[in-house]
């Protein structure tokens, strides 16, 4: 809502303050600030001027005229002036050399058409005051020569736009946002809609409601004799532009200036056009109608619409119809003014994807006392500006709505804010808001809100807010007709809190409840994060979501279990609608992204949820109310539905692993980091993992490990398949590894145990054997550690050789083995030991023989 403060200070006796301090105030009291505007501070010796001649100038392509201006100086200036809307002993806006119009722009005395131009006639556009303009504007007859026009015309202005929440409509006027400003300055307001109506029993245009839920006051009032080509006065004009709305015609003018002021959304038909009585109903089947924006719009049978007897004429507080529509020569005109249902209009505006002004106050809430009200005000302002004649009578349709009565302690705002507030405090800022407060509980024995269906008592209602209170300490609250939004105890609590001041609110931290910290899960999710990091990898976070087209390219069979997605009823893209079942597809295509952009040498890594539908879980989950609690049955059709959702970790590698530089070749990143990088996962679990060979989509059939803990798969590593990498457009040898860090935490015996050190020296022996050529390393490594012992502190790979040396079909593993024991220094003759067993049950198992043996 932009609010020009010239206008608001008509229905506030503001002090002299700033903008900033008026957007300051109404902020604290709940209307945010979203920017302050300045116009016509900029424009500078601009006068009136009287048109003493004008000499057309020929010869030229265009029309140009030298006019000789009197601006109150000793002699007339001669000007330059392009537009022809003006004649001799017009009054216009000049600015003399010298001046300074909106956007910076100097006017200077210069020779042009062959004559000096000393100084510029002004048109509306070049004043801030219009879009465009046809030509020079033309000023009042009386305006004096030689005065200033910014402050003839009230130019200088300063606009705050003010964002108004949803339960806030009644802001949405310069009415509701007066007044918030005299109770935020404690200075009087003035009403605008404090009109005095016209005595009047007599009818005007016919009219009805045929559907109560849709609207419950219907407001016709005539204008005849209207002049269509009346202008709008310039004053308005400005008043609208600095609002944000675009002028049209006087009629149009009127009513979207009485909807700005008051917040009563107004619509003008043309009556030479109305067919019979005017009716608000619902649609019906099949019907259809042309809006003013001359869109044919098929009507749904929720909609509201104001008819005759050819039918649908307007779109009831979004739209009007084209065939009603007021034209330039309209001269008879029925003003309606009405209170339609907030959610039937709000479900209307967004069912035909049309959002107007006045759908917008209407979705909020409209002061349903206001029609009578605004509709006189918009006649009057037609014929004092546009020469028309009030009808005499007026149409008024009402429907006999309960109002709203809440009954509160006088305590519990304080008790909600945790202060005290005066029981007259209470009572005096409930009343600035427009409420009626009455002593004690309602008479009637209702409590809040009262609706003309049941009703809650006094004492139910101090059980249900926890307070304790008397019968004198209750109050009995109305809320004003224009506060739709007050209709329980928390909302009186919080008007009554926002008005002593959010700043007296202490800021106090809740207190942490006891508890561990964090669960041995989160922190291995943690330690998986920070080792991936510590290693040289880039956490990314991608969407948690994926397409058909990631699993083709996955190259998963028809039958894997990943290709079981949940599907988004409202996904963000089309390309994507599935939850994710693994985490390689966002992973990989963030890696396609950084190497299509140069980074190609890329180790990115995530973790997070996956979602695995169960086989035959239900499609959806049943959507409940919330009037109820679910019972179990609804509850265990939900849990069913919902997919399982293991924590994992993933990460791909592509490009060098190693930089290379000034000190020699890089190396590229292989199968093997791939492995090493679960290795590392694994170990922050406090497990060795076992490692062995497996065939597994999306990996290369010959490149692939699978990773266990005990004999629970945790998950894969290695290359990826070259046909993944081909319909990703992945570097080529890209590799990856996807671990399920859930089985790990399941795996976890509780809280990780710190190992022992000991503090005696190392035994370290190094052993070559020589095994066959498809003999998995992971095998050598679980019989060496077998058959070493408990002396065996630790095992590693340290050389791999194949060539004439071991023969033909074998290779040769070097191993270095370090020995220690917890409580002595061991000796040469232990560590032997120890080392030949392992040999010894490493050529048992495994047919390895010691290399130069």
């Amino acid at each position: 809502m932009r609010v020009p403060l010239s206008w608001l200070r008509e229905f506030v006796d503001l002090p002299a303050v700033t903008a900033h301090e008026i957007a300051d105030r109404l902020t604290a009291a709940g209307l945010k600030l979203e920017s302050i505007t300045a116009y016509g501070h900029e424009i500078k010796n601009v006068v009136v001027g009287e048109v003493l001649d004008i000499e057309e100038l020929t010869g030229f392509n265009k029309p140009v005229r030298y006019c000789q201006v009197e601006v109150g100086e000793a002699a007339p200036r001669g000007i330059i002036c392009g537009a022809s809307n003006f004649s001799v002993g017009d009054r216009v806006p000049v600015a003399l050399p010298g001046a300074v119009l909106p956007g910076g722009f100097e006017i200077g005395a210069r020779k042009t058409y062959g004559r000096l131009s000393d100084g510029m006639i002004c048109s509306e556009q070049e004043l801030a005051i219009a879009e465009t303009s046809a030509g020079i504007l033309v000023l009042s007859p009386g305006s004096p020569i030689g005065a200033d026009v910014v402050e003839l015309l009230s130019l200088r202005d300063e606009v705050i736009e003010l964002e108004v929440t949803p339960d806030r409509g009644y802001a949405l006027s310069i009415r509701g946002v007066a007044r918030e400003a005299a109770t935020a300055f404690g200075v009087p307001f003035r009403d605008p809609a404090d009109l005095d109506l016209p005595a009047s029993a007599d009818s005007g245009y016919p009219a009805s409601i045929a559907d109560p839920t849709a609207c419950d006051r219907f407001v016709l009032r005539e204008v005849g004799g209207f002049d269509p080509a009346a202008p709008s006065p310039l004053w308005m004009r400005i008043r609208l532009l600095r609002a944000g709305m675009r002028p049209v015609s006087l009629a149009v003018d009127v009513t979207n200036y009485v909807m700005l002021e008051l917040g009563q959304p107004l619509h003008a038909f043309d009556r030479t056009r109305l067919t019979g009585e005017i009716v608000v109903r619902r649609a019906r089947e099949g019907e259809t109608l042309e809006t003013l924006d001359h869109v044919v719009r098929k009507l749904h049978t929720d909609d509201i619409l104001i008819t005759d007897e050819s039918g649908a004429i307007s779109m009831a507080g979004t739209m009007g119809g084209l065939e009603t529509e007021i034209s330039d020569g309209s001269t008879e005109l029925v003003i309606e003014a009405a209170h339609f249902s907030a959610t039937g209009t709000a479900r209307m505006s967004r069912r035909h994807g049309l959002v107007s002004e006045a759908s917008r106050r209407f979705e909020r809430g409209v002061d349903r006392e206001l029609p009578l009200y605004a509709s006189w005000r918009a006649v009057r302002l037609l014929v004092e500006l546009g020469g028309g004649t009030a009808g005499p009578g007026v149409t008024h349709a009402s429907i006999d709505v309960e109002p709203v009565r809440i009954t509160i302690p006088a305590s519990y705002p304080g008790r909600v804010a945790g202060l005290s507030y005066p029981r007259e405090a209470v009572i005096r800022r409930l009343e600035q808001v427009g409420c009626t407060v009455a002593e004690g509980a309602d008479p009637q024995g209702g409590g809040g809100p009262v609706t003309g269906t049941g009703t809650v008592t006094g004492g139910d209602l101090r059980e249900q807010l926890d307070v304790s209170g008397t019968e004198t300490d209750l109050l009995t609250v109305t809320p004003p007709t224009w506060r739709l939004d007050l209709t329980d105890p928390n909302d009186l609590a919080e008007e009554v809190i926002r008005l002593e001041g959010y700043q007296r609110l202490d800021s106090v931290l809740p207190a942490a409840p006891a508890g561990g910290g964090l669960t041995e899960g989160q922190r291995l999710r943690r330690r998986a994060g920070r080792a991936l990091a510590a290693a040289g990898y880039v956490e990314v976070l991608a969407y948690p979501f994926m397409g058909q087209r990631d699993l083709d390219n996955l190259r998963l069979a028809a039958d894997d279990p990943r290709r079981s997605a949940v599907r988004l009823a409202n996904p963000l893209s089309e390309d994507e609608p599935l939850l994710r079942t693994t985490l390689l597809p966002g992973l990989l295509k963030t890696l396609v992204r950084n190497a299509g952009r140069g980074a190609g040498d890329v180790t990115l890594f995530e973790n997070g949820l996956v979602y695995r539908p169960a086989p035959g879980a239900p499609a959806t989950a049943p959507v409940l109310g919330v009037d109820r609690r679910p019972t179990a049955d609804e509850l265990a059709r939900i849990e069913a539905a919902l997919p399982a959702q293991p924590y994992r970790v993933a990460a791909v590698l592509a490009g060098e692993f190693e930089r290379s530089g000034w000190w020699g070749p890089g190396r590229p990143a292989t199968w093997a980091d791939a492995i090493e990088a679960a290795r590392i996962v694994v170990r922050e679990a406090g497990f060795e993992p076992v490692v062995a060979a497996a065939t597994h989509e999306p990996w290369h059939p010959g490149r692939c490990a699978s990773v266990h803990v005990g004999d629970v798969l945790i998950g894969h590593a290695g290359e990826l398949h070259p046909r993944v990498a081909e319909a990703y457009g992945l570097p080529p040898r890209t590799c990856a590894m996807e671990l399920e860090l859930s089985r790990l935490e399941s795996a976890m015996s509780g809280l990780a145990q710190a190992p022992t050190v000991s503090s005696y020296p190392v035994a370290t022996q190094d052993v070559a054997l020589i095994v066959p050529a498809a003999t998995p390393v992971a095998d050598v490594e679980a019989v060496l550690r077998e058959g070493a012992g408990e002396l065996l502190e630790s095992i590693r790979l340290f050389d791999v050789y194949t060539g004439a040396q071991v023969g033909e079909g074998g290779k040769s593993l070097a191993y270095a083995l370090r020995f220690r024991a917890p409580d002595r220094t061991l000796t040469v003759e232990e560590t032997s030991a120890a080392r030949d067993a392992a040999v010894a049950l490493a050529a048992e198992r495994l047919g390895a023989r010691l290399r130069g043996s």
